[in-house]
């Protein structure tokens, strides 16, 4: 099968599965797990950062990073399409009792705008209304289609809410991705956040876990809530050793999957009655959409999956497609041949 579902697919390199088997432990909720102290301190290094707490997922980053942020009755500036709002289960409401603030960005990019985020902060607004505790931002964006913050306007937010003393919590599940698509150390785009959460079971290909970053007393809170969740993992430094691979020899070659992605999404936009907004690709993932005429993209995705192409389902005039490390040239031409085959004669 070619499974262009999700980067969360990929399968541990040999060099992870050495690192964990022979992975130094220690009890992390004592401290005392030496190889995960060193993933901490590599991933606070790289992203420059002073701390930084390992999680289990990038869902549990963007909870414990919001809980530590706000206070319950509180607004969180978030954008409408983000993945905090809509695939997180609600998890800023229900644990910790903030509102979401959802704002439009332009042509739904999923760039937020630095003045409508300028308007709808209320860092001290009358005791009736909520106060705004945090702004956060999803880079890249998932639902826009892979989509990367520019560096100036990333720079722009964080100015416009640092003047009202409000953070930034970055949802960087792939900011790596970003940092490939744009040229530059992943650094350069993490400081322009006050916190962010990245993964490192997506197009990094460690099987498990997430880093949330940030000054040392805020990480320092985000472990204590880590706990509150059931988060401590004892002798997580066998997850531990498969990050720090990850980080040492998965970030360069994320530049793979961004040409696969774009040879598959012109394929796509080549194909009558399929459209591809090809602005949007800039990184790994590839939304699609079909004319009605085409029928119901469920009932192509089974014809798909029987052609050994698995891909994921938005709407039903839309699909998701993600490229990753498996993902190799001629599988996109394998893929792009079952989508013509699949799809009713015109």
């Amino acid at each position: 099968m070619i499974d262009l579902r999700s980067d969360t697919v990929t399968q541990p390199t040999d060099a992870m599965r050495a690192a964990m088997a022979s992975a130094e432990v220690g009890d992390d909720v004592f401290g005392e797990d030496p190889t995960l102290n060193r993933l901490q301190e590599l991933s606070a290094e790289v992203t420059g950062k002073e701390a930084g707490l390992f999680v289990a997922s990038g869902t549990m980053g963007n909870l414990l990073a919001v809980k530590c942020h706000t206070q319950p009755g509180d607004q969180a500036i978030i954008e409408r399409n983000s993945h905090i709002l809509h695939f997180e289960m609600g998890g800023m409401a229900w644990l910790s009792g903030v509102l979401p603030r959802a704002l439009t960005s332009p042509d739904d990019s999923g760039i937020l705008d630095p003045d409508d985020v300028a308007g709808a902060l209320r860092s001290d607004p009358a005791y009736y209304l909520a106060r705004t505790s945090v702004v956060c931002v999803e880079n890249t964006h998932n639902l826009a289609g892979g989509t990367v913050y520019p560096l100036d306007t990333l720079a722009a937010i964080r100015r416009v809410a640092e003047a009202q003393g409000v953070p930034v919590h970055m949802d960087g599940a792939r900011v790596f991705n970003a940092a490939v698509a744009l040229g530059v150390p992943v650094r350069d785009i993490c400081r322009h956040a006050d916190t962010v959460s990245f993964c490192f079971s997506k197009g990094l290909s460690a099987p498990v876990g997430s880093m949330v970053v940030g000054p040392r007393d805020f990480i320092e809170q985000v472990r204590r809530a880590r706990r509150v969740v059931g988060g401590g993992m004892r002798q997580a430094g066998v997850l531990a050793a498969a990050a720090i691979v990850s980080l040492e020899q998965m970030v360069e070659r994320l530049a793979e999957d961004h040409a696969n992605a774009r040879r598959l999404a012109e394929g796509l936009a080549e194909i009558p009655g399929v459209s591809v907004d090809l602005q949007t690709v800039q990184t790994n993932i590839v939304i699609c959409r079909l004319e009605s005429r085409l029928g119901d993209c469920g009932a192509l995705c089974e014809r798909l999956q029987a052609r050994g192409i698995l891909v994921s389902e938005l709407a039903s005039d839309s699909l998701r497609m993600v490229t990753h490390r498996h993902i190799g040239y001629n599988d996109v031409d394998r893929a792009l041949a079952a989508f013509r085959e699949s799809l009713p004669a015109s």
